[in-house]
Parts: C-alpha cells; sequence; structure tokens
C-alpha cells in the first residue's frame, strides 16, 4: 500500500535513505547522494506539502519517494536531447527503500500513473541499477538536466 508520508514516519524515512545511500556507495554511485541527501528539512517539508510517500506492508514502511505534479523548475532546460512532451507531468525524486521489499520502482510508477500518466524523473550517470529499472519500467531517455547543486542528471520520461 502507498500512502502519503507523515512525520511520526520521519525516523524510518531517515533509516531508509541512509540505507540508500550505504547501497548506492557499495554500487559504483557514492556521489549522487553523498553522505546526508535528501536533507530532513527537505523531508520535513515535503511532508508537509503532502509530496511524501511511503509504500508500506504488513505495516511496515519500506520505501519512501516524492511525488510532485506540476512544472520542476530542474527539467526547464535539457540538453543533449528533448523532452517528448510539455503536457502537466508528475516528478518522482528521491526514491529510496529498505531492500526488503522488490519491485518497489515499479508500485510507485503504478501509484503514481493512477494520479496522472505523464510522468518524469532522473538519475545520477554512476546509477547504473536505477538507470535499468526506469528504462525497464517503460521510460525514455530524453537528454540531460542539472539538479540544484549544478550537478547532471539522465532524465527520463513516460507518457
Amino acid at each position: 500500500m502507498i500512502r502519503l508520508a507523515t512525520q511520526a514516519d520521519l525516523p524510518v524515512i531517515l533509516s531508509i535513505y541512509k540505507h540508500a545511500r550505504e547501497f548506492m556507495k557499495n554500487n559504483g554511485n557514492e556521489t549522487q547522494w553523498g553522505n546526508n541527501f535528501p536533507p530532513k528539512e527537505l523531508l520535513i517539508k515535503d511532508i508537509d506539502q503532502k509530496q511524501l510517500y511511503v509504500y508500506v506492508e504488513n505495516n511496515k514502511v519500506h520505501a519512501v519517494f516524492a511525488f510532485i505534479i506540476g512544472k520542476d523548475s530542474t527539467y526547464s532546460y535539457i540538453e543533449n536531447g528533448k523532452w517528448l512532451s510539455d503536457t502537466l507531468y508528475g516528478t518522482i525524486h528521491r526514491i529510496a527503500s529498505d531492500g526488503q521489499v522488490k519491485g518497489i520502482l515499479s508500485k510507485a510508477i503504478s501509484y503514481c500513473e493512477s494520479h496522472i500518466s505523464h510522468l518524469r524523473i532522473d538519475t545520477h550517470s554512476d546509477n547504473k541499477i536505477m538507470q535499468h529499472l526506469i528504462i525497464k519500467n517503460g521510460f525514455t531517455k530524453c537528454g540531460t538536466i542539472y539538479v540544484e547543486d549544478s550537478t547532471p542528471r539522465i532524465a527520463y520520461e513516460k507518457l
């Protein structure tokens, strides 16, 4: 089951992100989230704005992701390609799991598609596992975008 995250979920959410950062470091992607991304303040803001979601199974939170419908300023400029469509879209950001449940990205995508059929997502060039899963889930590679700290990300879109 996917539901909105609450402030009460914050300790387990922080634990999930810690696990995800360790997993990324151990799989050749030590720079995407570094040692402390996403910061607690951003997660609190996401919860307050009702754009942070958790995946729950057997009353335990196993995954977390941000889902935002509307223009994302990070996606306003794309190079080495172009977007497939300029219509209203939803963006999946900061998806992470505790590693206990398989298929989290697919579950999140299905949930998001039940709200809007046009989705965007991005990932770091070192995140080979996520690149594979994004393509496997029907996204098209569109080009390169730059996140807030000016580092590049591979951008994908699904219509």
